[in-house]
This record gives structure tokens, C-alpha cells and sequence, in this order.
């Protein structure tokens, strides 16, 4: 924009995204083609205002982010309000579910899908652990979030984007990788067409 003479501010840009990132993130949830059948569950603190919050986080086996819900408390009816919205986001119920050892979840678990495994063994919950850490470098990159609906509108946003170009690089051959990474830019532009 600089080159061709167009002077926008920073305010611009975040006017922009506010407005026209909620719109894409719902097409790309329109387009997506499925989660899979184990899901990975934690929690993590996020101060806004200095108040503790916890950010709920849902994981598949493949490390694409099903849901994500913000909420004050860590007890047993924030996490059956996050079952049932993780259960709606999915459209299914899922096989096995890996979580800590908070307490929250077995009531969850009991109540909402109790035919899905429950695992808490050590270490099992790494994935939604390692989950969190983009979610981190862009809250530290934007010193914090400010207010509760920008904790909202970030992390789901962020999470229908980070899926469609989270390919796992490591997994498959350069070739494959080509493709996928193609199909990704090709949903992208759909996403942002007007």
C-alpha cells in the first residue's frame, strides 16, 4: 500500500480485522471437512483486568482446535457448558477423550458423554498442553488481552485460521505438502471472497 501511495495506520488494519475476521472464520468453519474421534482437553489462566479467566481449549489427534470457550470459573458447570459447546462445534460425539486430572471434566464426562473413554493418564494430555502456545505468542504480541470480548474474538478467530494452515509439514512428503498447502490458499480465497 506504502508503494502505491495509500497511507493507512495501524487503527485501519485493526478496525479491518475486527470487522472482516469474524466473517472468514465462520466460512472456513462452513468449509471444513471434519474433526477427528479423540479429543484433548485443558485449561489455561488468561488475566483480563486483572482478573483470572481460563481459556478452555479442545483438541483432535491431528492437532486441529475444535473449540475454545473463555470463562471465569474452573468447575464442574464451566466445563459441562464447554462439553456442550464443544459437542455442538464438533457435530459428534467423540470416541475418547484425554484430559488432567481436574475434577470439572469427570463430572462433564459423566453427565454428557459417558460413553466416551476417559483417559488422565500422565503425559497423554501433551497435545492441548503444546496447543496453547500460539495462542500465547500472539496474546504477548499484543501486550495482553484488554477487554473480555477481544479474549472472545481472538482465540476463535485465530483458531479457524490456524486450521486451515496448520498442515502438519512433519507428517507427509514435500509433494503432499504442496497440495494441501494449495487447497489451503484456494479455501482461503474462497473464505475471503466477496
Amino acid at each position: 500500500m506504502a508503494e502505491r501511495g495509500i497511507a493507512v495506520s495501524y487503527e485501519s488494519i485493526r478496525l479491518w480485522c475486527v470487522k472482516f475476521v469474524p466473517k472468514y472464520a465462520r466460512r472456513l468453519r462452513r468449509r471444513h471437512q471434519g474433526y477427528g474421534d479423540t479429543f484433548h482437553l485443558d485449561e489455561v489462566f488468561v488475566k483480563i483486568q486483572g482478573v483470572r479467566h481460563y481459556l478452555w481449549r479442545a483438541v483432535d489427534q491431528d492437532g486441529e482446535v475444535v473449540d475454545v470457550f473463555l470463562h471465569r470459573r474452573r468447575d464442574g458447570k464451566a466445563a459441562k457448558c464447554f462439553f456442550k459447546r464443544l459437542l455442538r462445534a464438533s457435530g459428534n460425539e467423540p470416541r475418547r477423550i484425554v484430559t488432567d486430572k481436574l475434577r470439572s471434566y469427570g463430572v462433564a464426562h459423566r453427565e454428557l458423554i459417558p460413553d466416551a473413554i476417559h483417559d488422565t493418564s500422565q503425559y497423554a494430555n501433551n497435545r492441548a498442553e503444546l496447543s496453547h502456545q500460539p495462542t500465547r505468542v500472539r496474546e504477548r504480541g499484543m501486550r495482553r488481552f484488554k477487554s473480555i470480548r477481544q479474549a472472545h474474538r481472538f482465540p476463535d478467530t485465530h483458531t479457524a485460521v490456524y486450521n486451515l494452515f496448520n498442515l502438519g509439514r512433519h507428517l507427509m512428503s514435500a509433494e503432499h505438502y504442496r497440495l494441501f498447502r494449495q487447497r489451503a490458499f484456494v479455501s482461503w480465497k474462497c473464505a475471503t471472497a466477496t
